[in-house]
């Protein structure tokens, strides 16, 4: 098989040459690294990773190949792929094609035979920064200047290309996450009687799996564009109000923090990653951009009134000043609580507000890929609604 060239320059000059997979072309976006083993397809179609080129850590991708059921959103919105090695022949009785045709189908440039090691490691060091993966290896000093040139993160509104265009309602379980939850349902003795509670969904960049937690815990779920008013879903009389994941700078997403605040204290709130730094500012906290941010199944967070630890699954470049929860002014919506704590780097991983019916999490208690430890996190929430 004859394969073609390709190259990935980051906008501080280093260079990776490799080989092309996927869609032959360009695409720029933030270098990060997830450090998750399996669960590729559902890194892939994860709407949090717009914006970004993505590199797996772990040196064999593919090897599962792709199928129909393991996807987080209506296609991949990720910018590029970045992998040591690529497996071209899967084996495994739910694969229904390869990730390399895969990926091409969805217009998804990508490129293999790099030592990730490296450039993992070069991440982590200098931290994460624009880049350009190329199948064209002409002019190299080229590509490093695309990169240089291409905007940061920060500052930019990438909610408004992942958002659903029209409210949907969602219907769709799991039957694996429903023994999660019936396990988890019986030590915290959620019973539901029967009711459906009826959550409207901010779609930030929601996942699949968000909204397949939420059926199971036995939720009549309708998802909603991210620009709709708070008033347009106080019409809808919901029980509770979910905002979601997503992807890029909570801060540029002025249109969900003003949902937000017209919210809060109105009705039962949960909020996840995006959804949590969104529901942090609108209370009065800052936010900041991490290093080389949390992209993987294994981060440690201590939930600080049980000290338990769970290892959690997470997707984020920005998070919550720690300072900004305890030196914030007086706010109409009362004081806050720390809940959770990240165990690596000590930054913020949950707040509550000690007034109003409302909790946020920055880590993905629906996963997809990772552990489901913090699956009870759902579980809370309907207990929230039942007050």
């Amino acid at each position: 098989m004859k394969r073609k060239r390709a190259i990935l320059a980051l906008a501080d000059g280093a260079v990776f040459k490799g080989w092309s997979v996927g869609a032959e072309g360009e695409c720029i976006g933030e270098v990060v690294f997830n450090t998750s083993i399996t669960g590729y397809q559902e890194i892939i179609t994860d709407p949090s990773y717009k914006g970004q080129i993505v590199t797996m850590t772990y040196p064999l991708i593919g090897n599962y190949g792709v199928n129909d059921e393991d996807v987080e959103s209506r296609k991949p919105f990720l910018e590029g792929f970045v992998t040591k090695e690529f497996c071209r022949y899967p084996s495994n009785w739910r694969s229904n094609g390869n990730l390399n045709d895969y990926l091409a189908k969805n217009g998804v440039v990508g490129i293999e035979g790099i030592d990730t090691r490296a450039l993992t490691r070069h991440i982590r060091d200098k931290g994460e920064q624009q880049g350009i993966i190329s199948t064209n290896v002409d002019n190299v000093e080229a590509l490093v200047e695309k990169a240089k040139a291409a905007p940061p993160l920060e500052g930019r509104d990438l909610v408004k290309d992942v958002t659903t265009d029209k409210q949907y309602d969602w219907s769709e379980g799991d039957k694996f996450i429903k023994e999660i939850v019936d396990a988890n349902s019986a030590s915290l003795s959620v019973n539901n009687a029967g009711k459906n509670f009826k959550v409207v969904v901010y779609d930030c960049g929601v996942k699949f799996s968000i909204l397949r937690n939420l059926v199971e815990w036995g939720c009549s779920v309708t998802v909603v564009p991210a620009f709709t008013k708070a008033g347009d879903v106080l019409a809808l009389e919901p029980d509770g109000i979910l905002f979601s994941n997503g992807p890029g700078d909570p801060g540029a997403v002025s249109y969900m923090i003003e949902n937000a605040a017209n919210l809060i204290g109105k009705i039962p709130i949960m909020g996840i990653c995006l959804g949590h730094q969104i529901l942090s500012i609108a209370l009065g906290c800052k936010t900041y951009k991490l290093k080389f941010g949390h992209h993987g199944g294994n981060q440690p967070v201590m939930d600080l009134k049980t000290n338990k630890v769970e290892i959690t699954a997470q997707n984020h470049g920005f998070a919550v000043d720690v300072e900004s929860v305890s030196s914030r002014e007086a706010s109409q919506f009362g004081d806050l609580a720390i809940t959770h704590i990240n165990l690596n780097d000590k930054s913020l991983e949950g707040i509550e507000s000690k007034e109003k019916p409302l909790f946020s999490v920055q880590y993905h208690p629906e996963a997809s890929p990772g552990p489901h430890d913090a699956n009870c996190i759902f579980g809370r929430f309907v207990e929230m609604m039942k007050k």
